[in-house]
């Protein structure tokens, strides 16, 4: 079949007429990897929505407290890093408010590591989808990023209500003009999870050990990252190879703005916009390369 663009003809020996075929579709037996196919994301949009629905209902059908989990989940990590961290460790917080800090980064982090974690086991979890019909398969990794977005709003307004409860009690929050970048750092969070995990589902269709790697990684990514700790109170050490995580420069502004606590880093959150975009078109590439044939590997 051929695109819109492109029209066959023939010419009916009865009536001696030219009939022009258009044709919806043409499948090829080889395309540029640099081909993303981004036109049949968008004329596929329908079912990214049908698939982001089916997550959202799919996974909270059959459990007892539904959606309150996305409250239940950052209420009691900010409790057990307040408790570790601020009152035992005594970790500074920029003279934030422990519990408001502590649930900055962990609303932060949680929508990149879920992002991440979910949309690595793509190929793995619906090979036998992608093996019986055909749709752009970027709609899968890209309707996780978006139904996770639903989690984080709901987590996020949890945020605003805390952060608007210290407001009133006369505590150390003070909202800045760096807020307005709010927008901006979900959207690399979003692509910067979407395009690790293009990557690493890519790579799982050959080596199925990276899948458990993963979970094991993202933990130990969430101690690279200044979630628990701000990145002035880290090591001078080790302050740059912090730095070198793109989520820092994102958590660092998502922080700043919001609190107005610690201080905002230029320089980490341009390499962060740097690095989170080359780090998606690298991950598109290489999804569109593999999802080729990965159906023989898988």
């Amino acid at each position: 079949m051929g695109d819109p663009t492109t029209n066959d003809s023939y010419k009916d020996s009865t009536t001696n007429d030219v009939h022009i075929q258009k044709w919806d579709l043409e499948i090829k037996p080889q395309s540029s990897v640099f081909d993303l196919h981004l036109k049949d994301v968008w004329a596929y949009r329908d079912l990214l929505w049908l698939l982001v629905r089916r997550d959202f209902v799919s996974f909270y059908k059959q459990t007892i407290f539904g959606p309150l989990w996305f409250f239940i989940q950052p209420i009691f990590t900010t409790i057990i890093f307040t408790v570790i961290f601020s009152k035992l460790a005594n970790i500074s917080t920029n003279a934030a408010p422990a519990p408001l800090f502590y649930m900055a980064g962990t609303v932060a982090w949680n929508y990149f590591a879920d992002s991440l974690s979910k949309t690595s086991t793509v190929f793995k979890d619906n090979a036998p989808i992608f093996g019986k019909v055909y749709f752009p398969r970027l709609i899968m990794p890209i309707s996780i990023v978006f139904s996770n977005l639903v989690k984080f709003g709901v987590q996020f307004i949890l945020f605003i209500i805390m952060m608007a409860y210290y407001l009133i009690s006369g505590n150390k929050v003070e909202p800045n003009l760096y807020i307005l970048l709010f927008p901006v750092v979900i959207i690399l969070m979003a692509i910067l999870g979407l395009g690790v995990g293009l990557i690493i589902t890519a790579a799982t269709t050959k080596y199925r050990d990276l899948a458990f790697v993963v979970t094991f990684g993202i933990q130990l990514m969430m101690y690279a990252t200044p979630v628990i700790y701000p990145l002035s109170a880290a090591p001078v050490k080790y302050r740059t190879l912090i730095a070198l995580n793109p989520m820092s420069g994102l958590i660092e502004t998502f922080r700043y703005g919001f609190l107005g606590t610690g201080q905002f880093y230029p320089g980490a959150f341009i390499y962060s916009v740097i690095a989170s975009i080359f780090i998606f078109l690298i991950g598109l590439i290489v999804f569109n390369k593999v999802e080729k044939n990965f159906v023989d590997t898988v």
